[in-house]
């Protein structure tokens, strides 16, 4: 029998490791060949741990007190299940531009560039703005990921992709810098980029989030991009900063893709 108490440190250490080297040495040869779980829901039926709540009550306050603060007041419920028209709503309108904003002063700012377009997605808005005040818990609502400003370079003709998208998708993305109008059965006729006619090679600056970057819902066409700024700047904190440097919210009804 082995008495580790009577041992100095190094020759527990040795007896110890050369325990764990026999006991390897002595393996079965058995493997875990499944593993198995289940879930543990976390319900009003578990009990409370006083000593637990006493710790997290003073950072709960603190927090709810930051997430209730008004920051500015909205005139309508904006909600992205009402569309203006087929292909827009008046809070992808909002987010598309004040996003267009921010990343057109920053961009400006780290690079000597101008953007030219942006481009969100539909699904990435998950709450309704509501009528009267709007709160910092208002934002992490409508973003609660923690998606990032990217901006990608994309030529001409991968410019027309997107409106191309537009027209296979049929969903109502956020849109800002650009105009498409479609023909009666669905097709592109025009495209505009700041009010001009697209050249194929020329290059564009289009402000996005890091996950549509990556091609996400199917926007593959980012992907192709002849350059990419990451501009770290969540796009939640953008609507943060919009609400606070605005006494009250203006959502634009500007139709940015019309159908003849």
């Amino acid at each position: 029998m082995i008495i580790l108490k009577n041992c100095n440190a190094a020759l527990r250490t040795l007896v110890l490791s050369a325990m764990l080297f026999s006991a390897m040495s002595c393996s079965t040869g058995l493997k875990n060949s499944r593993i198995e779980g289940k879930k543990l829901p976390i319900t009003q039926e578990l009990p409370a741990k006083q000593e637990i709540e006493n710790v997290i009550k003073p950072y709960r306050e603190h927090v709810d007190k930051d997430l209730s603060a008004v920051l500015a007041y909205s005139p309508e419920a904006l909600d992205k299940s009402k569309p203006i028209q087929k292909w827009q709503t008046a809070i992808g309108n909002l987010m598309a531009d004040i996003t267009f904003e921010a990343a057109d002063k920053l961009f400006m700012q780290r690079h000597q560039k101008h953007v030219d377009v942006c481009l969100l997605n539909h699904g990435g808005i998950r709450a309704t703005i509501p009528q009267g005040d709007v709160t910092t818990r208002t934002a992490f609502e409508v973003m609660p990921f923690e998606n990032s400003l990217i901006i990608i370079s994309l030529k001409g003709h991968q410019i027309k992709e997107i409106a191309e998208y537009f027209a296979k998708e049929k969903k109502p993305h956020p849109l800002a810098g650009m105009s498409i109008v479609m023909n009666a059965n669905g097709t592109v006729k025009d495209i505009k980029v700041q009010g001009r006619k697209v050249g194929d090679d020329n290059i564009y600056n289009v402000a996005t989030s890091d996950y549509l970057s990556n091609g996400g819902d199917n926007m593959e066409f980012f992907k192709k991009g002849v350059a990419s700024y990451d501009m770290d700047y969540k796009l939640r904190n953008i609507i943060i900063d919009y609400f606070k440097a605005v006494d009250t919210i203006n959502a634009s009804k500007t139709l940015r893709i019309i159908t003849e």
